[in-house]
């Protein structure tokens, strides 16, 4: 299945020269949508995680049914203010600034192996985040996902400071 017939690129939004790739058209699509999960579960299946974290909001589009299909827990990261109980955060850098990430201070234990997943890789800033936290609170990480990886940016390249190989469905050139 061709999931790039799926993306609509939305020029200048949300700033002028930026091109948002929406992810819109393949959630309309069940087809589509569950061929994305099933060939994410199927490049890790081997991966020997033991939970499934994503950071909000597209990244929950994806990560919650990938857990359900892999009979995992899921391990929500949200932004500051958004989780009922006692959180860890980090603060990370972002191309135009920073951005800060909580997690629940019992959703990972020491050693959990965690599969991070999100819809889209573009410079690595946010999935850096997600690592940085999972990384403080004892985690492995069993590998990273995306349905789409911007080739243009640096996100690959991120992802190899970060010590990790990531895996993606589409790359968009």
């Amino acid at each position: 299945m061709d999931l790039r017939e799926r993306i609509r690129d939305i020029p200048d939004y949300p700033k002028e020269g930026i091109v948002f790739f929406d992810i819109s058209p393949l959630l309309s699509d069940p087809e589509a949508f569950r061929y994305a999960i099933d060939e994410l579960a199927e490049k890790f299946k081997d991966s020997g995680a033991t939970k499934i974290a994503a950071a909000e909001a597209r990244g929950f589009i994806f990560g919650a049914p990938l857990a359900y299909k892999m009979g995992l827990p899921f391990v929500p990261i949200r932004k500051p203010g958004k989780l009922p109980y006692d959180t860890r955060e980090v603060t990370y850098e972002l191309e135009y600034g920073s951005d800060t990430l909580c997690m629940h201070v019992d959703a990972i234990e020491e050693g959990d192996k965690v599969l991070v997943i999100d819809d889209l890789l573009a410079t690595g800033g946010t999935v850096g985040g997600v690592l940085e936290l999972l990384k403080q609170a004892g985690a492995e990480i069993a590998g990273v996902g995306f349905i789409i990886e911007l080739g243009f940016l640096d996100g690959g390249v991120k992802m190899k400071e970060f010590g990790h190989d990531h895996k993606c469905l589409l790359t968009i050139e």
